[in-house]
């Protein structure tokens, strides 16, 4: 482990989850306040605009997309978060990887990223937030995507992520409006993510398959399900497969049937739950999809878990991809948008 390599500062050991309030995509505004807060923002074309915003604000889609020719479609996207584990180069890989997965959820290539990172000067030594980068610029590089310099502020929390721009074509993109009833959910990363890194900032345990899920790029799952002429897709994070399976429900003007026996997770996730682990945003997200989701048929437990807040989760296709299990069908449109069995 490269622990002593990386969180320390001469005599003093640095945890750098103990510097933010959360972690990771569980820091997200909560889902309904974020649409309440941008409802009414889709705004007509700006006079002079080049291309067409062919993907916007309205179904809250994971990236935007504007077709600057026939062929050819930008998309552009930035996410950025708090501390979601202590070693600073794995947080700089998980944060990269979460960043690029909105221009793979769209079905494109991410081209060019710039770096995003805010730092407690006088807190937190440089050195770590050097290898908060270098985890970042390490995680483009596999990509095939060019890193070239960003912005920096002093900031009280440390956060670190990238702002991004992709291509695609813009006949091929995926987007969760475009869902219809009788497609299979495949499921490309299991779910749990959010609750061990829950236990991790409590108890500095150090959870090797979820940082392995974490750091794991969306590129080929967005290009199987590019190729097998998918065209409804969204990434699963900080709402939790309940709450993007909602979004993309409610968009599609479909219901979805979830199968939650189906439903992979990564080891140690459920017994997680049962000690307590549980992030607010996770909660937050619960109470938010309960209205519209149908879960007598699954304990609290299992709820809990459909709502945890990812970060840097799977891409989530209606469609059937190589190595993603079937999770469940879109159907026609019933009285909740979600149904778990």
């Amino acid at each position: 482990m490269r622990a002593e390599r990386r969180r320390h500062h001469g005599d003093m050991a640095y945890r750098l989850t103990q510097y933010a309030h959360g972690g990771g995509c569980a820091c997200k505004i909560p889902p309904g306040e974020l649409e309440e807060m941008v409802s009414g923002l889709t705004g007509a074309r700006p006079e002079g605009a080049e291309g067409e915003l062919v993907v916007g604000l309205d179904a809250g889609d994971d990236a935007a997309a504007v077709r600057l020719r026939g062929d050819q479609a930008l998309i552009a996207t930035t996410d950025f978060f708090t501390p979601v584990v202590d070693d600073p180069y794995d947080w700089g890989r998980i944060a990269a990887a979460n960043a690029l997965s909105d221009v793979y959820a769209m079905g494109g290539a991410p081209v060019v990223a710039l770096n995003l990172l805010c730092w407690p000067r006088e807190t937190l030594p440089f050195e770590l937030a050097t290898e908060t980068l270098r985890g970042g610029a390490e995680v483009c590089a596999a990509a095939g995507c060019h890193l070239a310099g960003g912005h920096s502020v002093d900031d009280p929390e440390p956060k670190y992520g990238l702002a991004v721009t992709g291509t695609a074509h813009p006949d091929r993109l995926l987007r969760n409006d475009a869902g219809r009833a009788g497609q299979p959910l495949s499921l490309s990363k299991p779910l749990g993510i959010g609750v061990l890194n829950t236990r991790h900032k409590a108890t500095a345990e150090r959870f090797a398959e979820a940082i392995e899920v974490m750091t794991t790029l969306n590129d080929r799952a967005a290009r199987a399900a590019v190729a097998a002429g998918a065209r409804c897709a969204t990434d699963v994070t900080g709402f939790g497969l309940l709450g993007h399976l909602h979004k993309l429900a409610r968009a599609s003007g479909v219901s979805a049937v979830l199968d939650s026996a189906a439903v992979p997770y990564v080891a140690g996730a459920r017994e997680s739950v049962r000690a307590g682990f549980v992030s607010g945003g996770t909660r937050r997200n619960l109470d938010w999809v309960r209205p519209h989701t149908d879960l007598s048929a699954v304990d609290e437990e299992t709820a809990v878990l459909l709502a945890d807040a990812q970060t840097s989760g799977g891409l989530l296709v209606a469609g059937e991809i190589p190595g993603a299990p079937v999770i469940g069908e879109l159907v026609p449109r019933g009285e909740h948008s979600v149904v778990v069995r």
